[in-house]
């Protein structure tokens, strides 16, 4: 792996993880020593994250994980509705039979730890969901497709959504899994597209509590 994209991959984990936390600063220095690289490739690693929207530069402070207004969460489950709703229209026309099973099993697994809540559900929760997005916007074969939800979707997860959630949200989402993959099953791409939509309507009702 080059030194940019281990760099890159270090301090974005750090940042969905919440080891970097929003408003804090991130020192090149810092992301050299996290990912064991030189400052060159720090630098260009926090650039990349600056053109996600997920680190800022201020005056005086250099690198800073970005931080979200309600007005910006509003914003990103806004573009989500948009291009989520495309990327589930996609992918009912070229998911492949081996990605179709892939979704469903993930469906099936969130649907399993909303019903049982076990200490620690939550994080197994946010992990299932961010893998079925990511392999649903795969599904849509779309590169650019792929670029321009990256960014939104990891805001999402830093955001933390399913710490908002009540047990009937947890079990609605899940169930709107399993009926994607139905859809997407049935190769019925506005049906998908409605899904979808809803599913992403219903998250940023939920962050609004």
């Amino acid at each position: 792996m080059r030194a940019v994209e281990k760099a890159y991959q270090a301090i974005r984990a750090g940042i969905i993880g919440g080891r970097f936390a929003p408003a804090s600063r991130i020192t090149e220095q810092e992301v050299a020593a996290v990912a064991g690289v030189s400052r060159t490739p720090a630098r260009e690693a926090l650039r990349r994250l600056h053109s996600e929207g997920l680190v800022e530069f201020t005056p005086n402070q250099g690198a800073v994980v970005a931080e979200w207004t309600p007005a910006d969460a509003d914003e990103i489950f806004d573009l989500r509705v948009v291009l989520e709703s495309h990327a589930a229209a996609r992918a009912a026309k070229h998911a492949t039979d081996a990605q179709l099973e892939a979704l469903g099993a993930l469906a099936r697994q969130q649907r399993a730890e909303a019903l049982a809540r076990r200490e620690g559900h939550l994080e197994r929760i946010a992990s299932l969901n961010r893998r079925f997005h990511n392999q649903l916007v795969e599904a849509a074969a779309s590169p650019r497709l792929n670029r321009a939800l990256a960014a939104l979707l990891d805001a999402s997860l830093i955001m933390k959504t399913f710490h908002h959630y009540t047990p009937v949200d947890l079990e609605r989402s899940a169930a709107h899994h399993l009926e994607l993959v139905q859809a997407l099953a049935a190769r019925d791409a506005a049906w998908a597209a409605s899904v979808m939509r809803t599913h992403v309507l219903a998250a940023k009702r939920s962050l609004r509590r």
